[in-house]
């Protein structure tokens, strides 16, 4: 099936979104889109999937021009979308899930369960998609919950599938399957659109790539293009995709954890038996599929959690069950996963929140009163230290783009003193370009003699930042190892094959 986007312009407001975009796909292609945050992929992807009208232009289905009222009537006309959060119910089955909304019937309106298995194993078996249809969604690992997803697309007769950052919570050889997945529906004669953010993966599978920038097409490239030379036309500038880093030299223990357990919001042991430790002038990354114990680990050291049993000491003080006040206080730096939850104040300014972790201090208070010169200064000095994009102090940070909310919050954190550093999924849905400057201001930190730990899932970013590389898996540490280690062998680690020996 040939899909043709022209033109298509979405506008809110005053904010064109999408601004006279045209894309070809052609029947067996795997078409990647490339762009920044807020470049207008995800409001094309949904204009594309009935999510969301165009204002102007077209969708031309085979040379027809068509038009979707809703995301069903899309389905019904062979488009397919596997989103990002995986759109299952966790306690259903993955027949109940493929069938979801489109149940095949026999007698008296009851549902056929027996033709819905049929036509999984059927499916399942053309396009090597192993997944038993009676399993249910919440025992499966992330790598083939995706297979479903994938699986209800393809049982609706998909012929375009869109799929939308794919591999954001896959360990390296389920990325690995998803590629041949995608190859194998290419080479039967399906048409794919592929948007990620990973440069590595757009080059080993795309046969097209078009870039997006401020809601404009720039440009297509070959996936022979260089990395760097698709940085630069994603983010209009050259970008700098290696981390530069001080030799690795580390001093004495700045931080350690001993035999740590804590449990989650259902009580069961996220963080089981876990012992670490970091020194000055190290970056310590913590690798793992999310959903390993890594989120519950990190709010127990920042004093958000509490620890059940063992130890967390910082700087020779013990800090178990400390108040995140407290926590601050000995020194530590937060950079949190969830930034609009529980890094900022989405409803304050930007001022406001480069102070969140100081407001009674001086110089920005005194007595009680606040000092908002002082606020506003600091505001000023931190947002062209930090390249803040944002209109002026005052302005509200919930309107910042998330690249830029995840700025304020770096700034704070590593303006102030510190000398240890938790920074958790710290470029998560950013593009190439704050990430480079995110990194960037990390391993500044860590220069100057500091230390940190980065818990990512991201094995380009662990790569990135690690002088020594930590893999978590169900609730333990499955092995700590040098960052001179395979991908292959991470990947091994985050699917939990334990390592005999660690490295120090």
């Amino acid at each position: 099936m040939r899909l043709e986007l022209r033109g298509i312009t979405k506008r809110f407001g005053s904010l064109v979104a999408n601004d006279q975009i045209s894309i070809t796909v052609e029947p067996g292609q795997i078409h990647s889109l490339l762009g920044e945050n807020g470049a207008g992929k995800s409001t094309l992807m949904n204009v594309l999937f009935g999510l969301l009208h165009p204002d102007e232009g077209e969708i031309l289905i085979d040379g027809v021009p068509t038009k979707f009222e809703n995301s069903g009537e899309a389905v019904r006309r062979g488009i397919g979308m596997v989103h990002q959060h995986f759109m299952l119910v966790p306690v259903f089955t993955v027949a109940e899930n493929v069938v979801l909304g489109f149940e095949p019937t026999k007698s008296f309106n009851r549902v056929d369960y027996q033709k819905a298995t049929d036509d999984i194993r059927r499916v399942s078996k053309e396009f090597n998609l192993e997944v038993d249809p009676d399993a249910v969604i919440e025992s499966l690992p992330v790598g083939i919950q995706q297979r479903v997803e994938i699986l209800k697309a393809l049982s609706h007769d998909a012929e375009i599938l869109i799929l939308d950052e794919p591999t954001a919570v896959l360990t390296p050889q389920e990325i690995d399957a998803l590629m041949e997945i995608m190859r194998s529906l290419a080479a039967a004669g399906k048409s794919i659109l592929f948007i990620t953010h990973k440069l590595k993966e757009v080059k080993a599978v795309a046969d097209v790539i078009t870039i997006i920038r401020q809601g404009r097409v720039v440009g297509t490239a070959e996936p022979s293009a260089s990395e760097s030379e698709l940085a630069s036309m994603m983010v209009g500038r050259d970008v700098e995709l290696t981390v530069k880093k001080e030799p690795f030299s580390p001093g004495e223990d700045v931080f350690e954890i001993r035999d740590l357990v804590v449990r989650d919001d259902r009580g069961l042991a996220a963080v089981n038996g876990v012992s670490l430790n970091v020194r000055s002038g190290e970056i310590l990354a913590l690798a793992g599929v999310q959903g390993n114990g890594q989120t519950e680990l990190v709010e127990a050291i920042a004093g958000m959690r509490p620890v059940e049993s063992g130890t967390i000491t910082l700087n020779g003080r013990d800090i178990t069950n400390a108040s995140p006040r407290k926590v601050l206080d000995a020194g530590l730096g937060h950079i949190p996963e969830d930034r609009q939850r529980d890094g900022l104040v989405m409803s304050m300014t930007v001022a406001d929140n480069l102070v969140l972790n100081t407001p009674r201090r001086a110089p920005f208070a005194k007595r009680g009163t606040r000092n908002l010169a002082a606020v506003t200064e600091n505001a000023v000095r931190l947002i062209k230290d930090f390249d803040i994009r944002t209109e002026s102090p005052q302005e509200i940070v919930s309107s910042l783009s998330g690249g830029n909310q995840q700025k304020v919050i770096v700034a704070r954190e590593l303006s102030r003193e510190l000398t240890f550093l938790v920074a958790s999924q710290p470029t998560r849905g950013l593009d190439v370009g704050s990430i480079e400057y995110v990194h960037r201001q990390m391993v500044n930190h860590r220069n100057l003699g500091n230390a940190a730990l980065v818990v990512s899932s991201e094995l380009d970013e662990v790569f990135a930042l690690a002088d020594r590389i930590a893999v978590m898996y169900a609730g333990k540490i499955s092995g700590v190892v040098d960052p001179s280690v395979s991908r292959e062998s991470i990947g091994l680690l985050m699917a939990g094959t334990v390592m005999e020996t660690a490295h120090d």
